[in-house]
């Protein structure tokens, strides 16, 4: 893998599922949010869906179960229980070996569906945070994953252009924003990564 990534000058990383495997932690906010405000709670959907900010996650909600809760309710509802939540998962190995590798080598960026306060606190926990040279999150942006704003953004503010990054996900709505960016995806999928070029 080390080979194939030596042709990129920057690297942009997910971070929910792709660098700290806090999507279990998620996925238990989503339940206690679901039971909260009784609807219905589906693990798989609600996964897939990783990589959008929760108060579209809510609007989904709506339009899937023909509900009419308010997103921003439902949104900070979710964002203060998985906060609550004491672990929110470890460093996912096979990606963070990928960034400390190529620290101080090439530019390094974190392009995240999670608000901005989440991403900050959860990336200083881990001890990821002095490593990156951008942050965009999901407060950050105005159009959101699959749309390719966010990797966009993080290439630009590291100076690059789209076909120099490559960028590390972990869900199928992360790699079209990926490929919509032009950009290469890596996914990592159970614990090994898989290169997914785009096609231009």
């Amino acid at each position: 893998m080390f080979e194939l990534l030596d042709d990129y000058q920057g690297l942009i990383f997910d971070m929910d599922g792709t660098l700290i495997d806090t999507m279990p932690a998620h996925l238990e906010a989503w339940h206690q949010t679901a039971a909260h405000f009784e609807f219905p709670f589906s693990n798989d959907w609600l996964h897939s869906l990783g990589g959008m900010p929760s108060y579209k996650i809510a609007a989904e909600v709506n339009a899937k179960y023909g509900l009419s809760l308010d997103p921003y309710e439902v949104s900070r509802f979710k964002m203060a229980t998985f906060a609550a939540i004491e672990q929110h998962g470890e460093v996912i190995p096979c990606s963070v070996n990928v960034l400390e590798h190529y620290y101080s080598k090439k530019k390094l960026a974190v392009g995240t569906g999670s608000q901005r306060d989440s991403a900050i606190r959860l990336l200083t926990k881990a001890g990821l945070i002095e490593k990156l040279d951008a942050i965009v999150t999901a407060t950050d942006v105005t159009n959101h994953k699959p749309h390719p704003e966010t990797f966009l953004q993080a290439a630009d503010q590291v100076g690059l252009k789209p076909d120099q990054c490559v960028v590390f996900e972990d869900t199928k709505l992360g790699m079209q924003a990926a490929h919509a960016a032009e950009m290469d995806c890596v996914m990592v999928e159970k614990g090994n990564l898989v290169f997914y070029p785009c096609v231009r």
